[in-house]
């Protein structure tokens, strides 16, 4: 397996690899022998019907697309490793040559976690609280739409496109099933709405550009002040299962718990500010 990477302006990284016929025609090989032991033919017990009976009657694209399912993340892992890349998401592939008897190429797209510059994000914390100050009145928190608008214009992040489409599908899959939920397809919930496709998806690519930002900037500005989530934070949330069933649900989403009270907690600190 050899590998290239070219990194796009955005963050987009593009990791070419190809390999070996060797490697693929070895794959082929297992594939079809593992085919073979689970092969029932008529008058065979099953797995003892010969290999050229059973090679007959497979299909080839089949078996080259369980030899893809293979080779693509075994190869594709050991392209991150050797390149030293340290993705974020998974891997969009894209298959530029599968031919018999030649090597495979194919491009992994991928990302890393893009650099963030917060800017004065303090200083605006604090002017945001002087604009909401009014003589004679209490001292009034700001809301998390203000706390959150006023980090989005002091961060400065080149969000990936891959990521961008991401999120935007994500999107759309929420909004199929939301319309479904309501007895609608889509095209009628648009219709109801004044919008098309193609409003909907900038729409959302906004949306999902101020998301990431935010995401990248609460996670940078945790990073820096040293915010951390102890098992004890964790157990307080899961103790908050009315059931059994809800607590070891909960117990399975340590890891997701953990980044949202970190996330709460980075809020927390913006407002303290």
């Amino acid at each position: 397996m050899t590998s290239t990477v070219a990194r796009q302006p955005d963050g987009t990284i593009a990791i070419t690899i190809t390999i070996p016929w060797t490697d693929v025609s070895k794959t082929y090989e297992d594939v079809v022998a593992g085919m073979v032991k689970k092969a029932e033919l008529p008058g065979f017990r099953p797995g003892n019907a010969p290999r050229e009976m059973v090679e007959k009657n497979l299909d080839k694209t089949k078996v080259y697309e369980e030899v893809l399912k293979i080779l693509i993340p075994k190869s594709y892992n050991e392209a991150i490793t050797k390149e030293q890349v340290k993705p974020i998401i998974n891997p969009k592939i894209e298959l530029k040559d599968a031919t018999e008897n030649k090597d495979w190429i194919f491009v992994a797209y991928t990302c890393e976690q893009p650099k963030v510059t917060l800017g004065e994000y303090k200083k605006a914390m604090g002017e945001l609280k002087t604009k909401i100050l009014k003589p004679g009145e209490e001292v009034k928190k700001p809301t998390l739409d203000e706390l959150l608008m006023a980090l989005y214009n002091n961060v400065t992040v080149t969000i990936p496109s891959l990521l961008i489409e991401h999120e935007v599908n994500r999107l759309l899959s929420e909004l199929i099933d939301q319309t479904k939920k309501l007895g609608l397809t889509v095209e009628q919930y648009l219709a109801s709405t004044q919008r098309t496709h193609e409003t909907v998806k900038k729409e959302y690519e906004e949306q999902a550009k101020r998301t990431l930002t935010l995401e990248f900037a609460l996670e940078e500005i945790a990073d820096g002040e040293g915010v951390v989530i102890s098992d004890d934070d964790i157990e307080t949330v899961i103790k908050t299962g009315k059931t059994d069933e809800e607590k070891e649900a909960l117990k399975k989403q340590r890891y997701y718990l953990a980044s949202v009270l970190r996330r709460q907690k980075t809020l927390d600190f913006l407002a303290s500010i």
